[in-house]
């Protein structure tokens, strides 16, 4: 018995001590630096408009590319899912490729495609036009980050498609509900936890994304970047500390209020 009783602690004990060196102990070293350059310091997003301006937008280019991938993921998820045809897997497997890449690589394929020397530049020259270049600015970011995240949005809602319960919507065929009907009243409240999980993660994942914004963002700053040149060019770490709270505040918080109503939208689609 005596050893029994000592089991379950020498498990748990390398598990906690990975906890405290690589979690606890940061954050509350991270969380205790700008303190040491006045409590003001916590405050600085919201007090310097340089730092303001990179975290609008950032929010900004996070919400639409959240919300354009929820549309376009849900849309081309649930018609793979209600679709049999031959080359489906591979079709999916391609769509979904983009997972296995990391931000960087992205940043440079849109690079080769709307770069000083990429495809677009390429094409305008040849027809006599100017080089026209959209890599390094917003629609660059903008497009770079929504292939970043469409494949997630695509395996997320063709896997909840497939364990939707098809006869509820039976159902609602049979009493005479148009496709709308189905979509608003069938569709919409089953996929709700689906939709609240999945754009969660896209926000955040987009409000952090930085291997992407490293390649791409001279033209257009966002919140990574800000805090990668403040300890990296500026050494400046405790501003960097207190920029990083705050983007953690904001993806927490997000990912917070998305598993509260998740949950509840879950419990609704039950009944």
């Amino acid at each position: 018995m005596s050893h029994q009783r000592w089991l379950l602690p020498a498990c748990l004990a390398p598990a906690a001590l990975f906890f405290l060196a690589f979690w606890l102990l940061p954050v509350l070293r991270l969380v205790a630096l700008p303190a040491g350059q006045g409590w003001g310091t916590y405050l600085v997003v919201l007090t310097n408009g340089r730092y303001l301006l990179s975290m609008a937008n950032t929010l900004a280019l996070s919400v639409a590319v959240t919300l354009l991938t929820l549309v376009l993921g849900s849309a081309i998820g649930i018609f793979l899912a209600r679709r049999t045809f031959w080359g489906k897997q591979l079709l999916l497997s391609l769509l979904t490729l983009p997972l296995s890449f990391p931000g960087v690589i992205i940043g440079f394929f849109v690079i080769l495609l709307g770069g000083r020397q990429g495809l677009v530049a390429d094409l305008g020259a040849a027809f006599g036009m100017e080089r026209i270049t959209f890599a390094y600015g917003l629609l660059g970011l903008f497009l770079a980050y929504l292939y970043f995240s469409l494949p997630r949005a695509i395996a997320t809602y063709a896997a909840a498609a497939e364990a939707m319960n098809l006869q509820l919507e039976e159902a609602a065929r049979s009493l005479g509900a148009s496709r709308l009907q189905i979509v608003r009243d069938v569709w919409l409240p089953e996929l709700a936890p689906t939709t609240l999980a999945c754009g969660a993660i896209l926000f955040a994942t987009s409000m952090g994304a930085f291997g992407t914004a490293f390649t791409l963002a001279s033209k257009f700053e966002v919140i990574p970047i800000t805090i990668y040149n403040e300890f990296t060019n500026y050494a400046n770490f405790a501003l960097a500390a207190s920029l990083s709270i705050t983007l953690g505040i904001v993806t927490w918080a997000v990912l917070f209020v998305a598993r509260r109503f998740g949950s509840d939208a879950a419990n609704v689609a039950k009944r």
